[in-house]
């Protein structure tokens, strides 16, 4: 070092003066360039150490499980309440009062609209003064009828006379007959004024205000009844005649068959309504424009959760497969309509593996090709990893929904 230092600033003599065209170099300089030198003679003489190896990516396996699971087919179905009475007027008249609250339920006989009584009640008035006219025209007829009975027989009056007034007193007894009809008419209208509900049900929003004037055709609203609720749905021919001595059973035979065939039925959110439903009506006939047959069950709806109109899907158990393989349904990949799992080998890597699926069990997937029991298979993490990546592997745990949700 002290030889590049005076290589760089040679002492000079001090007996010869310094040069005008050599200038002296500062001593600053000198300290920058001795730094400089030993920084980088420094550095040079350090020795690199070695990155750490990467640590492998954690991820959630599932141990593909073997066992036994039902088969399931469902089918797109519309509710509809078993019983939807129409709520048409007998009579025509303005609309007084709609006493009944839209989308509640009612009850059998409840008042639902009052229409304007007043026309009706000028009828029954009328029929019934018309009812006593004729009866006032009996009483006299049958009066004549007794007086000249026996002047007859004594030949005091002609007999053409008594048969004339045996003949008044049959008509004015007809009449009697159909004045107190007329009066029963006037009655009936008189109380179809209120217009009660047919039946125990839902009502739904009225079509007719307070002013309108409605009539026989006059549709005001409709009750539904939907406890039971019935879920309407077309199967094919096929699937008909495959099933059709079990369905047979499930309609015709009696107590204890709906039991074992039971029905699900699917919202239009997911979710399965608690109640099973069992098959209550099988169309007569095959529609021949589309090659189906109507079929429907009925599903317990107490609480009124189901609604006429909405739709969702009737799933039924048709039988059962023996050692499926399954594996929560998030362990699958699919790209392009081929699927794929991540399995972990014992070796701890990663090894994309393609696979054929089946159904959908609850949360899991039928793997009908590609696996084998107490493979593993990644559920969480299979996007960090490559083919043959180490993985730091540990359970998958099913995250659980809490109360309330």
């Amino acid at each position: 070092m002290r030889s590049i230092v005076r290589s760089l600033f040679p002492r000079s003599n001090p007996d010869v003066p310094c040069s005008p065209d050599k200038p002296k170099l500062s001593a600053d300089v000198a300290v920058i360039v001795v730094g400089t030198i030993l920084l980088f003679g420094g550095l040079g003489c350090e020795k690199k150490e070695a990155a750490p190896a990467p640590m492998p990516p954690e991820v959630e396996v599932a141990n593909v499980v073997q066992q036994n699971v039902p088969n399931y087919e469902q089918w797109v179905a519309q509710l509809n309440g078993q019983v939807n009475a129409d709520i048409t007027p007998k009579v025509q008249g303005y609309l007084l009062k709609r006493a009944y609250t839209e989308g509640f339920f009612v009850h059998k006989g409840q008042l639902l609209y009052e229409i304007d009584p007043r026309p009706f009640i000028a009828a029954l008035d009328e029929a019934k003064a018309q009812v006593a006219v004729a009866v006032a025209n009996q009483s006299e007829a049958e009066n004549n009828v007794t007086r000249d009975r026996p002047l007859a027989e004594q030949h005091a009056i002609p007999q053409k006379q008594l048969d004339t007034d045996i003949s008044t007193l049959a008509a004015n007894t007809a009449q009697v007959q159909s004045a107190k009809a007329n009066m029963v008419q006037a009655e009936l209208n008189l109380s179809w004024t209120k217009v009660l509900s047919p039946i125990d049900g839902l009502a739904g929003i009225s079509n007719s205000n307070v002013g309108d004037l409605v009539g026989t055709a006059t549709k005001m609203t409709t009750v539904s009844d939907i406890n039971p609720i019935r879920a309407y749905f077309n199967i094919s021919e096929s699937d008909y005649l495959g099933r059709a001595q079990l369905i047979s059973r499930a309609v015709r035979g009696g107590k204890g068959q709906s039991a074992s065939f039971p029905v699900e039925f699917i919202q239009a959110n997911g979710d399965t309504f608690p109640a099973r439903g069992k098959i209550m009506l099988v169309s007569r006939e095959i529609a021949s424009q589309t090659g189906t047959i109507q079929l429907a069950a009925d599903f317990p709806n107490k609480e009124g959760i189901l609604r006429p109109g909405g739709f969702g899907n009737v799933r039924i158990e048709t039988g059962t497969t023996k050692g499926a393989l399954l594996v929560p349904q998030a362990a699958v990949i699919e790209v392009q309509s081929m699927y794929q799992v991540v399995v972990v080998s014992p070796e701890n890597k990663a090894m994309f593996r393609p696979v054929k699926v089946g159904d959908r069990v609850g949360t899991n997937w039928i793997i009908t090709q590609g696996l084998k029991p107490g493979e593993k298979v990644i559920v969480q993490g299979f996007m960090k990893v490559r083919e043959g990546t180490p993985v730091s592997a540990k359970p998958y745990v099913v995250a659980s929904v809490p109360e309330g949700n």
